[in-house]
């Protein structure tokens, strides 16, 4: 399922709201308080509802790889903002702060409500260095600390959320197509296509997004300049290249004086951070360019891209040959994966200094190689490795979720003991990060390979309440009450406890959802009787194809 098949119908709800509505609609200008109508708790219910069909889109890519590293550019920015006072204490509770992945090879990333700002992969593979990344993020944050979304909103009491969220998803769906005939059923309309323009944001809100965002990245320890190099790249792009691989430029207009008060600012004095390594930027980007396009043709072209970088420098051929091994395990070559691994690992070690993060990414993707290659205890031995060499808690997660998985896969008498291992990893871990739908995920299957039923329909059901499922959470917290009440799935009264709690609360929030929904103009149904229609074989836990976990996700077919 695409985001343009999520976004029409929602839409078609969207169009009725707005005929009957009448011309005389108008979004707050900037300037105006949005607050009495579209209040923070507002704004972070619609973020949730967008979120919760975007997850359940194929190209929603949660890859623990370079999700880390977006991770670890985006969190020091929201520092940076609560330092400066950009965050007050209802927003930073209230919002999310969550930056996700979206499998796509245009060069685009946006704000939406509540706090979530996704990226493409073809962002993440045009920037040159992490500044110029993280000029884009402290650009969006912005527009999310600002209030500038709930500015653009209809007011809340002339449409319900679900037609908002609608819209949105249908704006995104647009944004994401380079066909003209799927954009315009995408917009349903005229007066839907006349209120996009509203929502892309207005020439102030973007100055004051560029404002506050470069101070942000000085304040986060990342250099200034790295916003007019991502400006001049973008303003080449829109001068050079008009086949709509930039809708950023759509939704984010770059004119001249933006492009001369971001130059303006690097001479007003600003100090700049000292630029991070070249290198661990370089091998994410060339990891987004290979997952950004699994076809045959575009994985051979990165296969083979150690033999056109002959003669570059050292950066740039661990960059190819990291894409040449991911590129030739998605290929199946596992061969040539091992040897462009190895010979990256080898290539790095030469140097004067290697970049321990980045040599650290190379054995996780030769971990990933193997596991995709069958060879579990060689990924055993290696995800061991990066464990004691890099045991920091802010480096965790791939290394659990890549060990949770080979466990899974893993067969034999270590089975039980490396399933157990990674069971209870994966709890302390959610207790931790309880937004984590993988991690739910991972814990809920792994749980049941053990026999823990109860544990495992547990985990599924919050990890299907994250992906927006609130009937399949239902469905699994119910069926694990009545195994409890039955006493057919064993003596574990805590986790029975914490059903029927869970399942009183989900109750409620469904309740509530309902008369919100019967409530507004659009749509008198409740939010899950749709839901369940679309659920489908293929959605069973386990398989759900809008999480991807690297290599262990690949299809037998590379080809898409």
């Amino acid at each position: 399922m695409t985001l343009a098949a999520l976004a029409l119908p929602l839409q078609g709800l969207r169009a009725q709201t707005l005929a009957t509505e009448g011309p005389g609609v108008r979004l707050p200008a900037l300037g105006e308080s949005a607050a009495e109508d579209f209040t923070v708790g507002t704004e972070r219910r619609l973020g949730d509802q967008i979120m919760g069909e975007i997850r359940r889109d194929p190209d929603y890519m949660d890859d623990p790889v370079l999700l880390e590293y977006l991770q670890s550019l985006f969190r020091p920015l929201v520092d940076a903002a609560r330092q400066r006072g950009d965050i007050d204490v209802d927003t930073g509770n209230q919002f999310a702060w969550e930056a996700f992945l979206v499998r796509d090879r245009t060069v685009n990333a946006f704000a939406l409500p509540g706090g979530f700002v996704g990226v493409h992969l073809g962002l993440i593979a045009m920037t040159a260095t992490r500044d110029e990344l993280a000029s884009v993020l402290a650009h969006e944050l912005t527009h999310v600390t600002q209030r500038h979304i709930a500015r653009g909103m209809v007011n809340q009491q002339r449409a319900s959320l679900l037609g908002v969220a609608g819209l949105i998803l249908a704006l995104l769906a647009a944004s994401r197509s380079n066909n003209p005939d799927m954009a315009q059923a995408a917009m349903m309309g005229s007066q839907a296509a006349a209120i996009q323009g509203q929502l892309n944001f207005s020439r102030d809100m973007e100055r004051e997004a560029d404002r506050v965002g470069f101070a942000l990245l000085g304040r986060a320890g990342f250099d200034g300049a790295g916003m007019a190099a991502m400006f001049d790249k973008l303003d080449a792009a829109n001068r050079l290249n008009d086949s709509g691989a930039f809708p950023y430029l759509r939704s984010h207009p770059l004119t001249l004086e933006r492009i001369s008060e971001a130059r303006l600012r690097l001479q007003g004095g600003a100090a700049a951070a000292s630029p991070g390594s070249p290198w661990l930027h370089a091998v994410m980007a060339a990891r987004a360019r290979v997952l950004m396009d699994s076809s045959v043709q575009a994985l051979r072209k990165q296969q083979d891209l150690p033999a056109i970088r002959v003669g570059h420098g050292a950066v740039e051929r661990v960059a190819a040959l990291y894409a040449s091994a991911l590129a030739s395990s998605l290929l199946h070559d596992h061969a040539l994966a091992e040897q462009r691994s190895r010979e990256a690992r080898e290539l790095l070690a030469a140097q004067p200094a290697p970049d321990a993060a980045v040599m650290r990414s190379l054995w996780l993707l030769d971990a990933e190689s193997r596991m995709a290659a069958g060879d579990l205890a060689g990924a055993f031995k290696v995800l061991g490795q990066v464990q004691t060499q890099w045991p920091a808690p802010e480096q965790a997660r791939p290394l659990l979720l890549l060990r949770a998985h080979a466990a899974l896969l893993q067969m034999g008498e270590r089975r039980e003991p490396e399933l157990r291992q990674s069971t209870e990893a994966l709890q302390t871990w959610v207790a931790g990060h309880p937004r984590d739908a993988m991690a739910w995920l991972l814990l809920g299957n792994s749980a049941q390979a053990l026999g823990l039923q109860l544990r495992g329909l547990r985990a599924h059901a919050e990890s299907r309440l994250l992906v927006g499922d609130l009937t399949g959470a239902l469905d699994r917290l119910r069926t694990g009450r009545t195994l409890a009440r039955k006493g057919s799935a064993g003596q574990d009264f805590i986790e029975a406890s914490i059903i029927e709690s869970r399942l009183r609360e989900l109750e409620t929030l469904r309740r509530q959802l309902a008369a919100e929904a019967r409530g507004g103009r659009a749509s008198g149904r409740e939010p899950d009787q749709d839901r369940e229609s679309e659920r489908s074989p293929d959605d069973a836990d386990g398989k759900r194809p809008s999480l991807q976990l690297g290599l262990a996700e690949v299809p037998s077919k590379p080809d898409r």
